[in-house]
């Protein structure tokens, strides 16, 4: 495991407010704007690599700064403080606050800063798409702050898994809109089955913060239902990723070639073996978080790549 982060090892503020970001995850946002792209190449769409090039940097941008604000109010609410059973860097939060890098204030500033330049980004986007990008975009950032941000605090409410669904599936949706310039159902159908494996993601990043949330009132669904229930719930989510894909491909509303991304199934069902074995011992639990990165980030990945070079099917055309 890598060192937590400390005010030694950090002597340059820019890199410690980078760092606070945790650079390391905002692969599942790239790779979210990459189906979207591809979904509109899918569909006829000759891409604009200016609009497209700012679309990734803020919607990474966005993901950075929603990972600031959840590790404010983690600390606000306590949870970060008490948990002693976390897997560093994948749960427990960035540790900036705990081991003294950035104070309270320094890091609610970075977070809803990093927040507030999405918007005139967003706004000259959906100038030159459309104004549908406004909701699309309007509705990513409410979800966003309202997973951790009282008085919503979806992640204390069990709903941390589908706003994390949504958000995702709404990256996708919003990146195929800024190319495409209208609302389409492809990018809808193709990325559902990925935005359920990042929930899937911050689902099983539960299981070994389950004691310190449960401490400080955090009623996540992993919470909610104790570890030996809710470590059926990787296996469902995941098949039910999966067997949308299955669904969309068999349907012809994806090309066939989309169905080699349900491959990744090998790695989802390996980590989801690991959390039925070990939902009760978090420290046994790296190497099914490593998988489900894995499994996610590749499963994105090959969705991308067949959707653009892969053949639609005619209905689409």
């Amino acid at each position: 495991m890598p060192a937590e982060p400390s005010l030694a090892a950090l002597p340059s503020p820019p890199l410690r407010y980078f760092l606070a970001t945790r650079p390391a995850f905002l692969s599942v946002t790239l790779v979210a704007c990459l189906i979207g792209l591809a979904s509109a190449h899918a569909g006829g769409v000759t891409l604009n690599a200016a609009s497209a090039t700012l679309t990734i940097v803020f919607a990474l941008v966005a993901h950075a700064g929603v990972n600031v604000i959840n590790d404010y109010h983690d600390a606000e609410n306590g949870s970060d403080a008490v948990n002693t059973e976390r897997l560093f860097p994948f749960t427990g939060g960035s540790r900036f606050i705990q081991n003294g890098v950035l104070s309270m204030r320094e890091t609610a500033a970075l977070g809803y800063g990093l927040l507030a330049t999405v918007v005139p980004a967003g706004l000259w986007l959906a100038w030159h798409s459309g104004g549908g990008l406004i909701w699309i975009g309007l509705a990513g950032l409410v979800v966003g702050w309202a997973y951790s941000a009282p008085p919503l605090r979806l992640m204390s409410r069990g709903l941390g898994e589908v706003a994390i669904a949504a958000g995702w599936l709404l990256v996708v949706v919003g990146t195929d809109f800024v190319q495409r310039g209208e609302f389409a159902a492809t990018p809808a159908l193709a990325g559902l089955s990925y935005a359920l494996l990042v929930a899937n993601l911050l689902f099983i990043n539960q299981f070994p913060d389950r004691s310190a949330d449960a401490r400080a009132g955090k009623r996540t669904l992993v919470v909610r239902l104790g570890a030996q229930t809710a470590k059926w719930g990787y296996l469902l989510i995941a098949l039910v990723a999966y067997g949308w894909l299955f669904l969309q491909v068999g349907r012809y509303n994806l090309p066939q070639a989309c169905a080699a991304a349900a491959f990744t199934l090998i790695l989802s069902f390996r980590a989801a073996k690991l959390l039925i074995e070990h939902a009760g011992t978090p420290s046994e639990l790296t190497p099914a978080i490593k998988l489900t990165i894995a499994a996610t980030n590749l499963h994105g990945l090959i969705l991308a790549a067949t959707l653009a070079f892969g053949r639609m099917p005619l209905n689409l055309q």
